[in-house]
């Protein structure tokens, strides 16, 4: 079976190090300031902006809701060994994304033995599993066969399920990236993508901890969970929202005392 592989291409560390935090403060700092974006480069290239200064004003900013900010700097990967249940989920997002896929009319696929992913769901079934292998490789034959039979691999594809793998090559800006993430590293999320999302975190981090901690589930950043599926709390990450306006009312109402230090 296929394992899912995620690799950042593009910025190297260096780069992110040299160029990212960098660009962000620029385009946060010429929003707020006299000077011509290119004194402002000059000042942070001669080194007269630190580090913590940039950091600072790039979290007030994306804080406020002044995202246009993080879109410019963008972030390039390798995608390989996902599912096409998992593709047709993130092909979905459009907005400061460009994706290219792997297709199945032009490609003629010979060996299909890594060719799917199975749910662990399955695979820990040993009825499950069985059914799942034997289908698995029914189909793959079944392809093989109708590949040597003279039938284009765009027509023999037809009897692929959404088990089998594709690869990717995903470009996306940080305001993007940090939209997806919201949505798919929630623990609600469909588990494949969720362990994608997992891994493009982890690739972020390894070159900029600084915008890989920017990555998080989206009710990190809103304080309170607004999924509806949630509204028993099983989930701890945040409070649901219902739960929130309960708290904020019971304040209101000053039927809350705040604990002295």
């Amino acid at each position: 079976m296929s394992e899912m592989q995620v690799k950042l291409l593009f910025p190297t560390k260096e780069i992110a190090e040299q160029y990212y935090r960098q660009l962000v403060y620029l385009a946060c700092r010429t929003c707020y300031s006299e000077m011509k974006p290119e004194e402002i480069w000059g000042r942070i290239q001669n080194g007269k902006v630190r580090d913590e200064k940039m950091e600072e004003l790039i979290a007030k900013v994306v804080a406020s809701g002044h995202h246009s900010t993080i879109e410019h700097i963008w972030f390039a990967f390798s995608i390989s060994g996902v599912s096409r249940t998992l593709s047709h989920q993130l092909v979905r997002h459009r907005i400061g994304i460009a994706f290219d896929q792997q297709s199945q009319r032009y490609v003629q696929f010979k060996n299909t033995d890594d060719l799917f992913v199975e749910p662990e769901s399955i695979a820990q079934n040993p009825e499950a599993h069985a059914l799942f292998e034997e289908l698995r490789a029914k189909s793959a034959e079944a392809y093989q066969k109708l590949v040597q039979l003279g039938i284009p691999a765009e027509d023999a594809r037809f009897l692929f399920p959404q088990a089998v793998t594709t690869n990717l090559v995903m470009t996306v800006n940080l305001r993007e990236l940090i939209h997806i993430c919201g949505l798919r590293l929630c623990t609600l999320a469909q588990w494949e993508i969720r362990r994608l999302f997992k891994k493009v975190r982890k690739e972020v981090m390894a070159v900029s901890p600084f915008f890989g901690r920017m990555l998080v589930p989206h009710c990190v950043h809103e304080g309170f969970c607004n999924e509806l599926n949630n509204q028993d709390g099983h989930c701890r990450i945040r409070p649901p929202l219902t739960k929130a306006i309960e708290v904020y009312e019971k304040w209101r109402r000053g039927e809350l005392v705040e604990k002295s230090g």
